[in-house]
């Protein structure tokens, strides 16, 4: 009669201290984000705007691991990174409204006594037009209950994809394409200096930033990635506060006419100024 084997202590320690499968890793970080995404968007009142911000961060998170995944995950991944894509972007609305209130704020903190006047003034104006625009939202969606359950629904799609099929292989590609993607458009932004393309740039840099937050050193990335410059990633985000200003100067601007000329001055001013430290953050970088 053959005695069966019984794992030893140590045994059991070396299998509950093993790595966590990689797609199982990537499928709780996503499910969790969504979740947040979900919470967020349920906050009331004065935290309205900040909980819509950090939905937008979570679901962008979401969208990023789906991307890791992508096209192992299959069709079904394809079909919800669409719908978080359109509902991120019917909240951005939203969001900028509330993200120029704030870049106003920054730059009066800033500003001289000559340009502090014209700012404050600015400032009211932007933060009656987001309370409009925030009135008009709510009083459609109460409480944006129909987003947040439509995120309910494909949060519990996303969970049934078939995450076990992925390993490190599939997902250092995924993070190699988005490294070359973000590459040809820092290149392309460069080159152009046309505010989509550095939009874009910005976007690209983000991505990568966020699969690598997914991975939390679950696997090392390949050595084409390298080294993460966050200090660009920020700089990026600053420049496309000063581009949100300018695309409120244009003729249906909530500014007065006589503002906008030193609104869009500043915007001008401070793009420049930051692209090319942005210059010096690649140049830097790419050493």
């Amino acid at each position: 009669m053959t005695s069966k084997s019984v794992p030893s202590p140590a045994d059991s320690a070396a299998e509950s201290e093993a790595p966590e499968p990689i797609g199982e890793h990537l499928r709780i970080y996503a499910s969790t984000e969504l979740a947040r995404a979900i919470a967020c968007l349920g906050w009331r009142g004065g935290r309205i705007h900040e909980g819509v911000h950090q939905a937008r961060k979570s679901l962008r998170r979401t969208r990023a691991t789906l991307a890791l995944g992508a096209p192992v995950l299959g069709s079904g991944a394809h079909l919800i990174d669409r719908e978080l894509r359109r509902i991120n972007r019917n909240l951005s609305r939203l969001r900028d409204a509330h993200a120029l209130v704030e870049t106003l704020d920054r730059l009066h903190r800033k500003s001289d006594e000559q340009v502090a006047h014209t700012l404050r003034r600015a400032r009211r104006s932007a933060a009656r037009a987001r309370a409009e625009y925030t009135h008009v939202c709510v009083a459609a969606d109460p409480g944006l209950a129909d987003r947040r359950s439509l995120l309910g629904v494909l949060q519990a799609a996303m969970t049934a994809l078939p995450w076990t099929v992925l390993d490190a292989s599939s997902v250092q590609l995924a993070l190699q394409d988005s490294a070359q993607r973000m590459e040809a458009a820092g290149l392309r932004a460069r080159n152009r200096g046309d505010d989509e393309d550095w939009h874009r740039w910005r976007r690209r840099v983000r991505r990568l930033s966020q699969q690598l937050r997914a991975l939390d050193g679950v696997i090392a990335p390949p050595s084409r990635v390298g080294e993460f410059d966050k200090r660009l990633a920020n700089l990026l985000g600053e420049a496309q506060d000063y581009t949100l200003l300018r695309e409120h100067c244009g003729k249906r601007s909530a500014f007065l006419h006589t503002d906008r000329a030193l609104l869009r001055e500043l915007s001008e001013r401070g793009t420049e100024t930051l692209r090319q430290r942005i210059e010096t953050a690649a140049a830097t970088s790419a050493a």
